[in-house]
């Protein structure tokens, strides 16, 4: 009787599993830890820059890019597959080795070997909390307004790390912030690993319509990484391009810091009324997708060729504000597309794909380097116009695509309807 009565007790015991709701908060706040002390990519320019030169810097910052775009693409592949956990935490933990790597090394063949480790591992969440916010969330609605919730705490992170970190780079040098990023991330795998759960293997019939051949074959998708790239090229200016034209002028990072948080609190105060300005009360973009990634990636365009002028904190600054709008418009569009986007089992190389469009646009530091040494800051601002204008230019056959067809998920979900 004894042991008949023990059995409920420890039923009740095991703790319940934690909600959809309760595990995408846990992940969102991992992401904002992550890009609030992502220290190490942020001001990577700098400390190459003032020890090994400007082009030097570039080629470190380009070399972090190519890590990227293999990063994104092992990170989508694993999430699918493996599952999110097993990405986010294997992951994590080898770019806490990275940034503890950079704080250590010395030589300019060393920091160059690790950028591009540190590429490879520090934005490998990013497909698996996409990942995990499509497959736990049903309503297209509820992943619209998650997936743009991703990408703002992305932006407020990055903006608060250069912030932040400039600062402190000042008062305690780069090697502290390298330890910090490093530990940060070690947390969030940490906390990965302990609100997410393995994934099982996909069945046969699933594993079709997750093949990599079917995703290549998507023609909007190719698309909209086409406009990424040119929108993200100004996008990512904000911590490859400022730094260097920033330490061309002999700017301290402080200065750094202070265009990063002015673009923080912009960030703060206009997200909420443009977005509110864009997405309905149902969270559905009121406006086209390819619109309003086109409008996005010329504001951003005009705010970095601004930047790129610019010889004074509060230029910069300036420009740092300007941008805010287009990011916005980018967030929402994107996360729009991949709310409804990608069939089943495939978000994470979706996200993966359009992650990869900002690796891409992370090669350019080293050509922007190159531009700045021999045309100066009208060529470096014409090249990032012309990159932006491209962006917008790859809107039209992205809408004209996104009219004529219906999205993989949805033909997914059709087939599945049928057997």
């Amino acid at each position: 009787m004894t042991v008949t009565a023990s059995r409920p007790a420890v039923t009740r015991s095991h703790p319940s599993a934690p909600s959809a709701r309760a595990v995408i908060t846990t992940l969102l706040g991992a992401t904002l830890l992550i890009k609030a002390c992502g220290f190490a990519y942020d001001f990577l320019g700098y400390y190459i820059g003032e020890a090994h030169g400007t082009t030097a810097a570039g080629a470190a910052l380009t070399v972090f890019g190519v890590g990227w775009c293999a990063g994104q693409l092992a990170s989508g592949a694993v999430t699918d597959r493996l599952g999110a956990r097993m990405a986010c935490s294997i992951g994590l933990l080898l770019a806490a080795g990275a940034c503890a790597g950079l704080a250590a090394a010395g030589t300019l063949q060393t920091l160059l070997l690790l950028s591009f480790f540190l590429g490879c591992t520090m934005d490998v969440s990013r497909p698996a909390v996409s990942a995990e916010i499509n497959d736990r969330l049903t309503s297209e609605g509820a992943r619209t307004r998650a997936q743009g919730w991703m990408y703002w705490v992305s932006n407020v992170g990055v903006s608060l790390s250069g912030g932040v970190g400039g600062y402190l780079a000042h008062q305690h040098g780069y090697q502290a912030l390298f330890i910090a990023n490093g530990v940060a991330c070690a947390a969030a795998a940490v906390l990965a690993r302990r609100v997410l759960t393995g994934r099982p293997a996909p069945a046969r019939a699933e594993r079709a319509h997750r093949s990599s051949a079917r995703i290549l074959s998507d023609t909007r998708l190719r698309w909209m990484v086409g406009a990424a790239i040119g929108a993200m090229v100004c996008a990512y200016g904000l911590v490859s391009v400022l730094p260097l034209v920033m330490n061309d002028d002999g700017l301290p990072p402080s200065a750094y810091g202070t265009a990063m948080i002015a673009n923080t609190v912009a960030v703060l105060v206009l997200s909420p009324p443009l977005t509110r300005f864009l997405v309905g009360r149902d969270d559905r973009v009121r406006y086209p997708v390819a619109p309003v990634l086109a409008a996005g990636s010329l504001i951003l365009g005009g705010a970095m060729g601004l930047a790129a002028v610019q010889h004074t904190t509060l230029g910069y600054s300036t420009a740092a504000v300007a941008m805010v709008p287009g990011e916005v418009c980018y967030s929402v569009a994107t996360g729009a597309y991949l709310a409804t986007a990608a069939p089943p089992g495939a978000i994470g190389r979706y996200q993966a794909a359009l992650s990869g469009a900002g690796a891409i646009a992370s090669l350019t530091p080293l050509g922007i380097a190159f531009a700045l040494d021999t045309g100066g800051r009208i060529l470096v601002a014409g090249l990032l116009a012309a990159s932006a204008a491209l962006a917008a230019l790859a809107c039209v056959p992205l809408s004209r695509s996104l009219r004529t067809s219906p999205t993989p998920r949805t033909a997914a979900e059709h087939v599945q309807s049928q057997h």
